[in-house]
């Protein structure tokens, strides 16, 4: 079922202004044996930006998921979840809000604009560990993907 994601494993977009999230989410994907490319954007305008070039190449290859963090300076991730999920190329990605928020506005809203999972960041790095290998477990070996094309 999913055996041609191990063969060719889809990339991951991750969207963190954060450089410390990001090396720890690079650890725990390490530590979880993820083998799928990831790329890093900073912001939600340079990963729209990424998203829309990586769309109207022919060769570009968009991403497996999307795990966006809500909390970024400029364009942030929920008007970037807006802006995904109302592309009729880029809303069937399925989006995984990763985020160190609670709050149950932002749940809700998340959802609403469709996003397809929210989870909390945890707090300890065996945590986010625990978090990653769950979400590869579910996003790469049981959900199947949309492909390109």
């Amino acid at each position: 079922m999913a055996a041609s994601n191990k063969i060719s494993p889809q990339p991951i977009l991750l969207v963190e202004d954060s450089e410390d999230d990001y090396e720890a989410t690079m650890r725990a994907f390490h530590k979880s044996n993820m083998r799928n490319p990831v790329k890093w954007c900073r912001s939600g305008q340079i990963a729209l930006d990424y998203l829309h070039s990586e769309g109207k190449k022919n060769t570009g290859e968009l991403p497996g998921v999307i795990l966006l963090d809500l909390n970024m300076p400029g364009l942030d991730g929920r008007k970037t979840l807006g802006f995904i999920k109302a592309d009729a190329v880029l809303r069937r990605i399925p989006v995984i809000v990763l985020t160190t928020s609670s709050d149950e506005r932002d749940v809700n809203d998340c959802y609403q604009m469709g996003a397809n999972t929210y989870i909390q960041k945890p707090v300890s790095f065996d945590g986010l560990i625990d978090a990653i290998k769950q979400l590869k477990e579910y996003w790469f070996e049981i959900a199947l993907l949309p492909k390109d094309g």
